[in-house]
């Protein structure tokens, strides 16, 4: 498959490329090009002469174009589904809600492509000023490869609707599907050059993205190194930034909480896409009063999880992404055991025999006791493994939950209106959940504290973070 620029199929010059194989059977699916410093050059080129004639566009006729798109989105949710299951490995029921959630948002943004971009105010004697929101420009957006498609989504929805063109640099294991996408928009009405994918890796079109003197503002989900690497760099132009960076999510179950709906939020907000989510369960805290029950409940649904090939019709839990992913979950299991951080309950060991032997599988795994600077509980923890914590009350939970460096999210999972109050006052995180967790739909604002990084996405906030303000002032 070939980079996307200005509408158009594009090959690698030099004719590099890199593979895109299926992590759970390590089976060749396609190719990319190992895109340059000049392929970037070129599709911002492109995104800087389609500017003037997108912006110009009416933001309704611009929300059409995407409620168009999703609707072809919808017509072929399986084809794409399937697609993003072969190069990313999540069982085929998560790919189609990614794909769902994807049109979920262009949908959104269509929606409130209605709402006035601006404000007159009445200043008396002074005059009188129209405040009017216009497009940054010509932005770059950098795609992680654990949700490909919904974060694709969140970073063109708004950045599109808004007036912007854009650049866009996919993961490199998991380029295939967004650039299907583009091409869907392209077909939706997008003109040729307002959306353009350059493949490639971070350290080549990554940067030279970053780098980029015309790019007006970066929109990254990743790590904190390469989030940190990407702020340096941007800092030379003043860029506008969006960084979302993970995190290491708490979920606090307090003692009046249904153990019962809690089992199973730990089990989905862990497990889903193998723990491959910056919003996952990453620390668990339950109250000492019902954490034997709870644990036992919660490892009987561990152990009885159905691991294997995403596109296999019982697939509870995929493979890992990389075998670069596997080894670092290993080798945080391998320590916590050496160190005696922890009781593994259930798991903690890379899944053998025939079925697994190509992929990048891991068991999923529950460890109780965990001492408070395990690496388990210190370091993001991206993967399928659970931590298990217990406190004897609120505050403690409260305290436990803010000791990480990240701040992206947090559940309570209780019926008590005052102690979800305090958590909501007390814990640092960019979103709260009452009794659920990992549920971000487009219509609220999503993004961290501390290292979990700045800006926000989803919701009309995120159309703002995408333009500007300019004030005519009228003196009579």
């Amino acid at each position: 498959m070939e980079m996307r620029i200005g509408g158009k199929n594009v090959a690698s010059p030099d004719d590099t490329w890199l593979e895109v194989k299926n992590p759970a059977t390590g089976e060749l699916i396609d190719r990319v090009p190992a895109g340059s410093a000049g392929d970037v050059a070129e599709a911002v080129e492109m995104a800087a002469a389609a500017l003037t004639g997108w912006k110009k566009k009416g933001m309704r006729e611009r929300g059409m174009i995407l409620f168009h798109a999703a609707e072809k989105v919808r017509e072929q949710h399986k084809d794409l589904a399937r697609l993003l299951t072969a190069e990313q490995g999540k069982p085929l029921r998560e790919a189609i809600d990614e794909v769902r959630g994807y049109a979920n948002i262009l949908e959104y943004y269509a929606g409130v492509s209605a709402q006035p971009a601006g404000e007159a105010v009445r200043l008396g004697a002074s005059g009188d000023a129209f405040v009017v929101r216009e497009p940054l420009g010509v932005c770059g957006a950098i795609i992680p490869w654990n949700m490909p498609v919904l974060i694709m989504g969140w970073k063109t929805g708004p950045a599109l609707l808004a007036g912007n063109t854009l650049v866009l640099k996919p993961a490199s294991t998991t380029p295939l599907t967004n650039l299907r996408l583009a091409e869907i928009l392209d077909e939706a009405g997008l003109p040729p050059g307002v959306l353009n994918v350059v493949t490639g890796s971070g350290s080549v079109v990554g940067e030279a993205l970053v780098k980029h003197p015309d790019i007006k503002k970066i929109s990254f989900t990743g790590n904190c190194a390469t989030g940190q690497r990407i702020r340096e760099l941007a800092s030379a132009h003043v860029k506008d930034l969006t960084l979302e960076l993970g995190g290491s999510d708490p979920m606090i179950v307090m003692d009046d909480a249904d153990i019962d709906k809690a089992v199973e939020g730990a089990l989905r907000g862990r497990f889903y896409n193998a723990g491959q989510v910056c919003t996952a369960v990453k620390r668990l805290y339950i109250h000492d009063k019902i954490a034997g029950e709870f644990v036992q409940k919660l490892k009987a649904r561990i152990s009885a999880l159905n691991v294997g090939n995403g596109l296999g019709p019982k697939t509870d839990m995929g493979p890992l992404n990389s075998a670069r992913q596997r080894e670092r979950i290993a080798r945080m299991v391998d320590q916590t055991r050496e160190r005696g951080d922890g009781t593994i309950l259930t798991g903690g060991g890379v899944l053998r025999g025939k079925a697994y032997e190509s992929g990048h599988f891991y068991h999923p795994t529950l460890v109780t006791d965990v001492a408070p600077d395990s690496c388990l509980v210190t370091d993001e923890l991206f993967g399928p493994v659970l931590p298990v914590m217990t406190v004897p009350d609120l505050d403690a939970a409260i305290v436990a939950a803010n000791t990480s460096r990240y701040g992206l999210g947090a559940s309570v999972w209780t019926k008590n209106l005052h102690t979800t109050k305090r958590v909501f006052d007390e814990v640092q995180a960019g979103i709260i959940w009452v009794n659920r967790h990992l549920t971000v739909p487009p219509e609220v604002p999503f993004g961290g504290m501390g290292e979990s990084g700045i800006g926000r996405e989803n919701g009309y906030h995120a159309v703002d973070q995408y333009s500007r303000t300019r004030t005519l002032f009228l003196g009579w």
